[in-house]
């Protein structure tokens, strides 16, 4: 073999050889860029976290400074097994950043009853598996009994009385309340509860009984229980909860938001469309694979956000050249910060995203990016963006929301 054959070929194996050493690792699970930076993790790591967040290993050049983590998986959450179901929550100890709200996964068997009680707190659900019931009575004596399937929605105010009972063989749904430090004394109020430290004779008094009815009072709250699905109708009282004092929201038989980026559908729920529902507002957001949330802001509050199927990518940007970015699969929740700038991006090519955001508000409410920019003059933007006064001029003055 001549020399500079020989030469050639070792010149392209050092060339190739530097090829691989600079090829991004992020989806290895590795924070190794494409310039070299980094290098592979030796020590003790859990590589199915490391798959799933690449973007927590570096792949965003333009991340900077420090953003708290701003990220939880119902997965890490504590399951608490009952007799009948089971719930497992994300409280304020578990995502520190959420400052306004907590959220509870919840599975009732056929039958099984969520207690009765209330709380100091609004409660809001969505019902995504099976079909229940709920039941509530208000203040003024009025009640309301319904039962709800896939996509709708309860609200019951703070100090409402309710129940919810499983109606299909397995049923789950999202509880979110309006209070990030739920698991707090005083916050949740189980009648039996309530009964089995009340003076017998003093209970039997109120209900004009003998006090052996209460013989068999549970002396510690069952919180959910196996039970029989009812066949009673309730009537009387102050009369039904009906029109704007209804409970219930019917998401999927309302119409969506018009959605000018045709990236997928966007159902706003608050007290616009849903009256009753004054201290939390939500949108359930269908993005379809590859779309892209497109970059906004909230004015009125921080979000609050539980991913229900596929996966996703946000970036957050809370000032002071502070931004990360956050990788998302079905079952994580998050919290971004009042007014903090962010899009959310469906990272697959073949599945939608669908998440759920929730504001303690009266009203969804956001700021996008480009329509900002579109109605702002465009001399004064092309010269803060250092980009051609043509590209401002072709911007999009309508919300586009969902990009495809």
């Amino acid at each position: 073999m001549k020399l500079t054959t020989i030469a050639t070929t070792l010149l392209l194996s050092v060339v190739q050889a530097n090829v691989v050493k600079r090829d991004a690792q992020f989806a290895q699970g590795e924070p190794v860029d494409a310039t070299g930076k980094g290098g592979p993790i030796l020590g003790g790591t859990n590589k199915q976290i490391d798959l799933q967040n690449p973007d927590g290993l570096g792949a965003q050049s333009t991340d900077n400074g420090i953003v708290p983590n701003l990220k939880w998986s119902f997965s890490d959450s504590k399951t608490r097994l009952l007799n009948g179901g089971w719930v497992r929550e994300q409280v304020i100890t578990d995502l520190p950043s959420s400052h306004d709200i907590a959220a509870a996964q919840q599975h009732l068997k056929k039958g099984a009853l969520r207690e009765l009680h209330w709380h100091r707190v609004a409660e809001w659900g969505f019902v995504y598996n099976g079909s229940v019931e709920i039941s509530s009575v208000d203040e003024n004596g009025k009640y309301e009994v319904a039962t709800l399937n896939y996509g709708d929605i309860w609200y019951f105010p703070k100090g409402v009385a309710h129940t919810i009972q499983g109606l299909a063989d397995e049923n789950e749904y999202l509880l979110v309340f309006d209070e990030s430090n739920f698991d707090a004394v005083g916050t949740t109020f189980m009648v039996d509860d309530w009964l089995a430290h009340t003076p017998k004779d003093i209970i039997a008094k109120n209900f004009g009984v003998d006090p052996s009815t209460f013989a068999n009072l549970p002396t510690a709250d069952p919180y959910i229980l196996p039970a029989n699905v009812s066949k009673s109708t309730v009537s009387g009282g102050g009369g039904e909860l009906t029109g704007k004092e209804t409970y219930v929201y019917r998401t999927l038989k309302s119409q969506p938001e018009p959605v000018p980026g045709n990236g997928g559908t966007f159902y706003k729920i608050d007290s616009t469309n849903f009256p009753i529902s004054k201290t939390l507002a939500a949108t359930f957001v269908t993005l379809k694979p590859g779309g892209l949330r497109e970059l906004h802001w909230h004015p009125n509050a921080e979000e609050w956000l539980y991913f229900h199927k596929g996966h996703a990518r946000a970036t957050v940007f809370i000032g002071n050249s502070n931004a990360r970015t956050f990788d998302f699969q079905a079952g994580d929740t998050a919290a971004f910060p009042d007014n903090s700038g962010h899009y959310i991006e469906n990272t697959s090519a073949t599945e939608d995203l669908v998440w759920i955001e929730m504001y303690k508000s009266d009203r969804v409410a956001d700021i996008s990016l480009t329509q900002w920019l579109a109605l702002t003059p465009a001399d004064i933007v092309a010269q803060t963006l250092k980009v051609p006064q043509s590209f401002v001029e072709q911007l999009k003055k309508q919300k586009q929301v969902l990009i495809k």
